[in-house]
Order: structure tokens, then C-alpha cells, then sequence
């Protein structure tokens, strides 16, 4: 959708888990540039079977995997404090999407929203639009993505854009 083909740099899939909708959004970081590659969601219908909606989600992210090749993923870390069955169904589906990521060999890296919200906003408790808006500002898109568990992940995706910089720095000290 953004990207040609030949790229250099690091592609990060940045995932929002869900079971009805999982956002994600593909960014390629070069140097200090982020840029996205392409970015949407895997929805799964209401009543349909639990199982046939985690197989929906793992195949779907197979597929996004084997298509944009990335070389890292993050997720936002899960946080409930009211629905237990909501969580429980989140969890298996971040379960399964976690899959996905380690048997095409990822690192796996997890963010908690207020570690999102710093790396983009610079304050970790920021208003959601504020967070959307300023994913929409730093990879220069005409809109906020929708829905919302899109520009979520667009944002897990950049702030992993900025956290390997860092550790990557941090890394190359301590080999010294």
C-alpha cells in the first residue's frame, strides 16, 4: 500500500490484540524515519464459536506475516480491570498471535499502554485521540486510522521504532 517492495532497514508489525477486532499496522524504520507499509485489521464475527474466531485471527496473521516479512513484533500489553470474560477471550487471542509471531522465528517485544503513550505523545497518560492524532502527524497520513485497535497498533509499532534504537545503543556500550 506505501512500500515498494525492496526495503532496507527494519520492518516492525506493531499488534493491538482482540478477539472481535485485532489491529495492526506494518512500519519499516530506516535510521530515524518511520514509515508505514500497511496497516488494518482482522475482524472476527460476534457469534461465531470462540475457536473458529481464534483460527480466523492466527490464519489471518499468518498470512499478514508471510506477505510483509517483518522482522520484529510488538504488542501492546494486555490491561483489564472490570471484564473477566473479555479478558479471557483477549488473552487467547494474544495467545494465538503470539504463536504466529514465534513459529516464523520474531522476537516478540511488549509494550504497556503507558509506555506507548510516552514514546508518542511524551506523556504516559495522554488521551487516546491525542495518541491517534499524533500517529496520524508522525507518519503522515490524511487520517487517523480506523478503527481505533488500527492506530493503536500503529502506535505499539513506533514506539518499538524508537525503543530498538535505544536498546540497540544500550547493546552496543555493553559489548565494549
Amino acid at each position: 500500500m506505501f512500500a515498494s517492495e525492496e526495503r532496507l532497514g527494519l520492518r516492525i508489525l506493531g499488534i493491538d490484540p482482540g478477539i472481535a477486532i485485532v489491529g495492526f499496522g506494518f512500519v519499516d524504520k530506516v535510521g530515524s524515519k518511520v514509515t508505514p507499509v500497511q496497516y488494518g485489521c482482522i475482524q472476527t464475527e460476534a457469534h461465531t464459536p470462540e475457536e473458529e474466531r481464534l483460527n480466523h485471527v492466527y490464519e489471518g496473521m499468518v498470512q499478514l506475516i508471510d506477505k510483509y516479512q517483518p522482522e520484529a513484533v510488538a504488542f501492546e500489553k494486555l490491561f483489564f480491570n472490570r471484564n473477566v470474560t473479555t479478558a479471557m477471550s483477549v488473552s487467547q487471542a494474544r495467545g494465538v498471535l503470539i504463536l504466529a509471531a514465534v513459529q516464523r522465528g520474531l522476537p516478540v517485544a511488549e509494550y504497556t499502554p503507558m509506555q506507548v503513550k510516552q514514546a508518542i505523545v511524551g506523556y504516559g497518560k495522554a488521551e487516546k485521540k491525542q495518541v491517534q492524532e499524533m500517529v496520524r502527524m508522525y507518519l503522515k497520513l490524511q487520517s487517523v486510522p480506523k478503527p481505533d485497535d488500527v492506530a493503536d497498533a500503529l502506535a505499539v509499532a513506533i514506539c518499538h521504532a524508537h525503543s530498538y534504537t535505544l536498546n540497540s545503543k544500550l547493546n552496543e556500550v555493553l559489548r565494549k
